[in-house]
């Protein structure tokens, strides 16, 4: 009998302690402001860390909080940063967004290797051994990292298999950059149309070794067309995004390696 008591004792006293917790709960709740709900709910939901912090509910509380400023959500673009800016009532700098691009052209056709990996099927892997097996050592491992990382399946092969960026798909997150142990990928301009699909900023001669579509820095491209966008820094051609692009074809037209390229 005393241990039915009991018992009941404990149950009673349970339930006053949990009628007294939901009230403590709502009485003492802080109530969240109607524009930070506002801002949390126009997130993409994404949480890729693009904008540089934990997720999307991280950023909103941060934008409110004024410590961090709209618009740094790529997968947002102009539409969430205008959003933003409705909610807060400022003004937003909205701007343009930016996906990644794979600046390497090369494959087992056209670059020679030095030696057969039978590791990790994984980029960072491969580049502690000598820099990897591919002869362009500033090229593209084609190991797929970039792959793994890449939250919205934008990334994959070629029919040659290249490393190749939908830049539909990209959210411009940032992930596949910083995996990448070449820096062979890089976030460029969406609007971006031609660009010089290399990295390799040795000589034309060590190039010419190692990749048949590899950047020589022979300036073609920058000297044999008025108005090119092109400009040759470092052995490396690279085009100016903000300059007139109208020029670009043709000086992809007169690249003797084809390397610069036209991103579909």
């Amino acid at each position: 009998m005393s241990v039915v008591i009991a018992f009941l004792i404990v149950g009673v006293l349970g339930l006053i302690l949990g009628f007294g917790l939901a009230v403590a709960d709502k009485k003492l709740a802080v109530e969240k402001n109607p524009k930070l709900e506002e801002l949390e709910a126009a997130m993409p939901g994404a949480n890729c860390g693009g904008c540089g912090f934990a997720g999307c509910q991280a950023y909103a509380e941060a934008v409110f909080n004024g410590s961090a400023p709209a618009g740094l959500c790529s997968p947002g673009g102009a539409e969430l940063a205008e959003k933003m800016g409705n909610i807060l009532g400022i003004k937003v700098e909205v701007k343009e967004k930016m996906v990644a691009f794979v600046f390497c052209s090369g494959s087992s056709e056209t670059t020679v290797t030095d030696y057969e990996y039978s590791g990790m099927n994984d980029c960072n892997a491969a580049a502690l051994l000598q820099g990897g097996p591919s002869g362009c050592k500033e090229g593209c491992l084609h190991l797929g990292s970039c792959i793994s990382v890449c939250p919205s399946a934008a990334i994959g092969y070629d029919e040659k298999g290249r490393v190749v960026v939908d830049k539909e798909k990209c959210i411009g997150c940032g992930k596949c950059v910083s995996v990448c142990p070449k820096n062979v990928i890089k976030l460029v301009p969406y609007t971006a149309e031609w660009l010089c699909a290399c990295n390799n900023h040795e000589p034309g001669g060590r190039v010419r070794k190692a990749c048949k579509v590899g950047c020589i820095g022979c300036k073609m491209c920058e000297t044999k067309v008025e108005g090119s966008p092109f400009k040759v820094e470092s052995f490396l051609s690279v085009n100016d995004y903000h300059a007139d692009q109208s020029a670009s074809a043709a000086a992809a037209e007169i690249c003797p390696q084809k390397c610069i390229v036209r991103r579909s």
